[in-house]
């Protein structure tokens, strides 16, 4: 189901007799406003039009009942704030409010009284604003432009419509939790329970086992088909500097697939929409061999819109999803070495990655090792593509509460070390240590989503709708 987005207009009840065709333009005008957010394919409810404290007040249930992500109040003409009040106070959705005149200015030589109200969109914004304030509540964004050839409205109002996506995968998500957090990484811990709470979604307890049933049964034909879906994504290059690396073997392409078969039936069962997982397993055990071979299945799947996350990491699980929401990718990530020579930081993980935004083919390895951890197998290499990218961190303070820290930079070309791993070359404004020394006061995880795109606001304003602290890492 997509993101279910209100329309609510607003209006002077008075102004209706007093003018004649008044409201029919302005009714005209709400459904422009509604084909312009019809485009960004969300499903939209038309609440139609609130001009008094009574329409206020009669829709307070309807508001209710629509379950929405988003409202969207268009600023139609003047209305007094005794048309919003009651949805201020008794409404807890994410709210925008909308100014878009018709005319980009009055014809002065032929201006009137019914001229300036059809085009008054601004007026009463500062009246509710300011009830929004004395309600408690918090004071709406705001677009405001002309509702014809305005591409820069057009934009703002498909962002919120992105946002309200987000909101809606995130409030009806299915996390899995399967294992436990990679041994004395204290940063990862978080309790389920404050996730739904801040998000709105389930964490779904899972076991190792439910994975390995599936494994066991697997098809030989699916096996085969899914092989064919790596051999037809992925290069296998011969092994390069790195001597724990060799050419993708027969057996790791057979144990990827397996398991990324497995996988995908493991995630059908749970109904998931993304998994965050860490197991070990006995040694030389066949638990072991599928666990430590899941990073191409999900890669696979992460590129699939399900971000699967390593190291039992539910919080950058959530960052990925966000990611990916906003189609921005999302890959998990931490800082590599720093190249002090030309100013840059890798970034990257030996997996899971979002390899819808790799730059050129993604390559697969076998790796004899992995390390840190136990196990060998296939492994993922990429870099990010070329251009603006932004890094979504979620951390927890001592009170239990969330904090998003984002900051954004450029991926750019260059060599990255063939060891199996993604490693994109990032570079920060204003260099590379005041940038890492910032990012590091803010008291982050060391793993956060990385995503093409500059989206540091988009996301920022995701955080003030869940009422999460947010920090960006100032560019200056």
């Amino acid at each position: 189901m997509t993101a279910r987005v209100g329309i609510l207009g607003v209006g002077h009840h008075t102004y209706w007799k007093q003018f004649e065709g008044l409201l029919e333009e302005i009714k005209n005008k709400l459904a422009v406003f509604e084909n312009m957010v019809r485009e960004n394919g969300v499903s939209i409810i038309n609440l139609g039009i609130s001009d008094c404290a009574e329409s206020a007040y009669r829709l307070v249930p309807e508001i209710r009942s629509a379950n929405l992500d988003l409202l969207f109040i268009d600023m139609l003409t003047y209305a007094t704030s005794s048309s919003i009040a009651a949805i201020f106070r008794e409404i807890n959705v994410p709210m925008v409010l909308v100014a878009l005149q018709p005319q980009k200015a009055m014809d002065y030589d032929k201006a009137s009284t019914y001229m300036q109200l059809l085009n008054d969109d601004i007026c009463a914004i500062p009246e509710f604003n300011s009830v929004a304030l004395r309600f408690g509540r918090k004071i709406p964004p705001v677009i405001i432009g002309t509702l014809y050839d305005d591409d820069q409205a057009r934009a703002e109002i498909g962002n919120y419509c992105h946002i309200a996506k987000v909101l809606n995968s995130l409030k009806k998500a299915r996390i899995g939790q399967m294992g436990h957090v990679l041994e004395a990484m204290l940063d990862m811990h978080t309790d389920p329970a404050l996730l739904t709470a801040a998000f709105g979604c389930h964490i779904v307890q899972t076991e190792p086992e439910d994975v390995l049933r599936h494994y066991r049964q697997t098809d030989p034909a699916e096996i085969e088909a899914y092989r064919g879906r790596i051999v037809g994504f992925f290069d296998f290059p011969e092994p390069e500097s790195d001597p724990i690396t060799e050419k993708l073997s027969v057996d790791d392409l057979e144990t990827a697939a397996r398991a990324g078969v497995a996988l995908e039936h493991f995630i059908c069962d749970k109904k998931l929409d993304g998994l965050a997982y860490y197991y070990e397993g006995e040694p030389g055990s066949e638990m072991r061999k599928m666990v430590t071979n899941f990073t191409v299945g999900n890669s696979l799947l992460t590129a699939g819109g399900f971000p699967m996350c390593g190291e039992m990491d539910l919080k950058t699980c959530i960052a990925m999803m966000i990611m990916d929401r906003l189609e921005m990718g999302g890959s998990f990530a931490e800082f590599h070495p720093v190249d002090f020579n030309e100013g840059f930081v890798l970034v990257g993980h030996d997996g899971p990655h979002h390899i819808n935004i790799a730059e050129g083919r993604p390559v697969l390895r076998s790796l004899k090792k992995y390390h840190g951890k136990p196990g060998k197998g296939a492994s993922v290499e990429f870099k990010i593509r070329e251009g603006p990218i932004t890094m979504l961190g979620i951390t927890q303070k001592s009170d239990g509460k969330f904090k998003f820290v984002i900051a954004e930079g450029e991926s750019k070309d260059g060599p990255i070390p063939p060891t199996g791993n993604t490693n994109t070359r990032g570079f920060f404004l204003p260099d590379v240590k005041t940038f890492l020394k910032r990012w590091f006061a803010e008291g982050p995880t060391h793993h956060f989503a990385l995503g093409t795109g500059h989206r540091a606001e988009t996301i920022r304003v995701i955080g003030e709708f869940l009422n999460i602290e947010t920090v960006i890492i100032p560019k200056t």
